[in-house]
């Protein structure tokens, strides 16, 4: 678990499951795989099996420590609907999640089918927030299984952005991040397919969030748009805890 992450949109994270296999384009130079890896080899037991789906029932109580609110990204180095981690312990996340009700949770998953399959299985708080990725026009589909999940806000990580994304439908989303790739073999964000989602976010009243242009070099890129920085969070945040907003 980690206080004070450096992800822009987050403000903590807690992996009680770890590692993942690639599913689409998004994945080819993943930065979770990347760091996985260089922790292996730095000696961390947590990472003994590199980016192997691994599940760590020792950090399942974890959250219950953290006595200050804190928003929290849920397995920011795997996925937690992967077809590896069995439904019994997705339950037990979530009534961890449930039973924190201080904290706000951010769950991002690949596997929309799975997510929407499980879901009516599962118990859906006000803190629970979902989340799919969909980094190119090919995977608009995620968007459809996500609007079957009952979960008070439910979010896009259109990052690495690949793409425009002209048949995007924003009914049912309360909030859009974006972000180009970065690291070794970042590919190029285009300032048009931004714009595209941002008007797209202004119509359908969902808050948009720009994280970062990314490149080889993201800290240099940075994430102004415009000369702006766009920080929305979802509206439910400001009026029910709004202790949580991030700096803009």
């Amino acid at each position: 678990m980690a206080i004070n992450t450096p992800i822009e949109w987050t403000s903590s994270t807690w992996n009680p499951v770890t590692g993942c296999t690639r599913i689409s384009r998004g994945c080819d130079h993943c930065y979770a795989e990347r760091l996985a890896k260089r922790l292996r080899a730095m000696g961390q037991a947590k990472y003994r099996n590199g980016f192997a789906v691994t599940l760590h029932e020792d950090e399942l109580e974890r959250p219950f420590a953290w006595k200050k609110p804190h928003l929290i990204f849920t397995c920011s180095m795997g996925d937690l609907f992967h077809e590896q981690v069995p439904f019994e312990f997705i339950e037990r996340v979530f009534d961890v999640m449930a039973r924190t009700e201080r904290h706000v949770y951010q769950v991002l998953t690949k596997r929309a089918a799975r997510l929407a399959e499980l879901a009516p299985g599962l118990d859906w708080p006000d803190n629970i927030w979902m989340g799919v990725t969909v980094e190119a026009a090919d995977y608009l589909q995620r968007v459809a299984h996500l609007r079957r999940v009952p979960a008070r806000v439910r979010f896009l990580s259109l990052e690495p952005l690949l793409g425009p994304v002209d048949e995007l439908n924003l009914e049912g989303i309360d909030w859009v991040i974006v972000g180009g790739e970065s690291g070794p073999g970042a590919r190029v964000l285009r300032k048009e397919w931004v714009y595209q989602v941002r008007e797209k976010c202004a119509a359908a009243g969902a808050a948009f969030f720009f994280k970062q242009w990314g490149g080889t070099n993201k800290k240099k890129s940075g994430r102004l748009l415009d000369g702006r920085t766009y920080s929305a969070m979802p509206e439910t945040l400001r009026k029910h805890s709004p202790q949580l907003l991030l700096a803009p």
